[in-house]
């Protein structure tokens, strides 16, 4: 059985393919990375209108409760 590559520079040259699979290797990951952030990021900004929102609601029926009496 024989290696396909014999050192680790054509394993990077990949045949003269390495620039296109590596440029496609590094896009892949940082569009993965870029959505990991983003969702991280909506995903706070959500937390926090949820918690504003409860804050207002805990409010109103405070007042209303109030008005009751």
């Amino acid at each position: 059985m024989q290696p396909y590559f014999y050192s680790l520079s054509e394993f990077i040259a990949m045949g003269e393919h390495g620039v296109f699979v590596w440029s496609c290797w590094a896009i892949t990951i940082v569009m993965m990375l870029i959505m990991v952030i983003y969702s991280r990021r909506q995903r706070q900004a959500l937390v926090k209108q949820l918690t504003i929102q409860q804050a207002r609601q805990a409010q109103r029926n405070a007042t209303s409760e109030a008005s009751r009496l």
